[in-house]
């Protein structure tokens, strides 16, 4: 079954990489060093440290697997090459308002790379759904678990 796309920026597929590699040539080796030296001390069946090695080195082995599925999903995006800077696109850092005037600030980004203390927001979260394609000065409604709330586009920016 094919996954889908997976769109992410630059930085967002590095972090990626780096976390696959961390696992591969460091976690892993260092949990199977620790589950050899265990089953060489006899019986397995009451051995804390090999079954404890066992399940966490399946724990990594998932954890890698869906790594690598991510990275093949994968389309980098780099905004900074966005034609098209007076729209709100994949990497847009956008400056809304809602209808009292409190003003937010969000960039879109991958969903793997969403921080919503950082204001970054993942490419498919309702509001970023509602902000795709808008320019300053355009209204966007967004369907919340809450309610409808309305945003108005104050200024998009774009790295770069």
């Amino acid at each position: 079954m094919q996954g889908k796309t997976n769109y992410i920026t630059p930085q967002g597929f590095a972090a990626l990489r780096a976390e696959y590699d961390r696992l591969l040539g460091e976690e892993r080796p260092k949990i199977v060093e620790i589950v050899s030296w265990a089953a060489g001390n006899g019986d397995r069946s009451e051995n804390g440290d090999y079954l404890y090695g066992r399940k966490r080195m399946r724990e990594i082995d998932g954890q890698l697997r869906r790594l690598a599925r991510k990275m093949k999903d994968a389309r980098i995006v780099d905004p900074a090459r966005q034609p098209d800077k007076s729209r709100v696109f994949f990497g847009a850092t956008v400056t809304i308002a809602d209808e009292d005037d409190n003003r937010r600030t969000v960039t879109l980004v991958g969903n793997d790379e969403t921080d919503s203390g950082a204001g970054r927001i993942g490419w498919d979260a309702p509001l970023a759904r509602a902000l795709r394609g808008a320019g300053p000065g355009d209204l966007r409604t967004v369907r919340l678990p809450a309610g409808e709330k309305e945003y108005e586009v104050m200024e998009i920016s774009y790295p770069g």
